[in-house]
């Protein structure tokens, strides 16, 4: 049975969500990603050689074949190591859960876990490996810790001598919209690796070309960067504006609506607010035993935030097997919000979020509070020194954080591949 029929019966619940082109999005663009095109070319480039592969279950061409399947059928070479992120090969494994290490049952090859006591690949684990790959589909958010496992693995690809190529896949929250405070690198964690916005507007191979030309050759280390690109894919498209299926890139990552607030709305996880994992609806939904829905909604949507609104619900975060484990006030009923997205064009999550935030310190100022996860989330303390001394402004904070936005706006466009 090929690997991607095992995926199918594993995550067709929980992880695909297949759109129509056809029906729902007439005018939708073909795509085809980096693995489409090696499909079409038969992989002849990397003939005769041993491969390793970076990848979990988002790893699919347009026909849902999985690229540990097609490597490995297509006669050309041989896969000798797997490399899982965080949520694992097969992405069933909740946020910040250990992954083990296990043995590809096809190949024979080691699936090697780079999230828990190893995050790189190592000598002894790439000592059969001529290549390494990298296939993820990202969300284009800084904090999604694919894009830190990407930057470490190509550390060890230029450690080892070893060529590093990524499969490019779109950005599904658009290529032409940067957005957010640069990381102040006093912060910098496995959620945030180098100095870039939170919405940082690239491909993840256009991110890997700025990782090698901003960071890496300054510091003398020297990448054998390639990167194998899409056909069709604009700047300006949303994900579903492809003709693209959509692959859960993470448990709580069920829609391309989730992936659209992100940016911002995961900063609710450095605050005592459900973000809503253990409910049906992860970050669309928000709230806390102690808010009165309706007055939340009704405070929320005078705030007028572009592209939003809001409407009054009640909801029990549950843990659930590989989606959310002990959420936070597991099993007690929650008063909130959940969103509605009225023009995605118009929203900025982030700036969203921080005003957000700061209705919701004046509204419950004894209940709300921050977590420490915030700094490394945000990326400073600035957030913090906000909220907890009512100074600055978000308007303020939005105002300093332009200039190393416009600077890191204006460095990336030199590593841009597509129009």
């Amino acid at each position: 049975m090929k690997l991607n029929l095992c995926f199918l019966s594993l995550v067709i619940s929980l992880f695909i969500t297949k759109q129509n082109a056809c029906q729902s999005h007439p005018s939708q663009i073909m795509v085809k990603t980096g693995l489409d095109i090696l499909r079409e070319q038969n992989f002849e480039q990397f003939a005769g050689k041993r491969i390793g592969i970076i990848c979990n279950h988002t790893a699919c061409d347009k026909t849902g074949e999985h690229i540990v399947d097609l490597f490995h059928e297509s006669g050309q070479c041989l896969v000798t190591a797997i490399f899982s992120p965080e949520h694992g090969f097969r992405g069933l494994h909740a946020d910040g859960q250990t992954i083990n290490d296990e043995k590809d049952p096809k190949t024979g090859a080691m699936i090697y876990s780079l999230y828990g006591q190893t995050n790189r690949p190592t000598t002894e684990m790439l000592e059969n490996v001529d290549i390494l790959i990298y296939d993820i589909q990202d969300v284009g958010a800084r904090f999604y810790t694919y894009i830190t496992t990407m930057s470490l693995a190509m550390e060890s690809a230029a450690k080892h001598g070893i060529p590093f190529v990524v499969i490019d896949r779109p950005n599904p929250i658009r290529g032409d919209i940067t957005e957010g405070p640069v990381l102040d690198m006093d912060f910098q964690s496995f959620v945030g690796s180098h100095p870039i916005p939170i919405r940082y507007g690239l491909t993840v191979g256009e991110l890997a070309k700025w990782i090698s030309g901003e960071i890496f050759n300054k510091n003398a280390v020297m990448v054998d960067l390639s990167v194998i690109q899409m056909v069709g894919w604009k700047r300006s498209l949303w994900y579903d504006q492809t003709d693209l299926p959509w692959i859960s890139p993470s448990p709580n990552m069920t829609t391309h609506e989730t992936a659209i607030v992100y940016p911002g709305f995961c900063l609710l996880e450095g605050t005592n607010l459900s973000e809503g994992r253990g409910t049906d609806k992860p970050f669309l939904k928000f709230g806390a035993p102690w808010i009165d829905s309706q007055q939340y909604t009704n405070a929320l949507n005078a705030l007028k935030l572009k592209g939003i609104r809001f409407r009054p619900i009640t909801f029990t975060p549950v843990s659930i097997p590989n989606v959310a484990y002990k959420p936070k006030y597991e099993s007690q009923l929650c008063g909130g919000v959940e969103i509605e997205i009225i023009d995605r064009d118009k929203l900025d999550p982030i700036v969203a979020m921080l005003i957000i935030l700061e209705k919701t310190r004046d509204l419950y100022p004894e209940y709300f509070t921050l977590r420490t996860t915030i700094n490394r989330l945000y990326g400073s303390d600035k957030l913090v020194n906000s909220l907890s001394n009512g100074t600055p402004s978000v308007k303020t904070l939005v105002d300093g954080w332009k200039p190393d936005l416009d600077n890191f706006i204006k460095t990336s466009e030199k590593y841009h591949l597509y129009q």
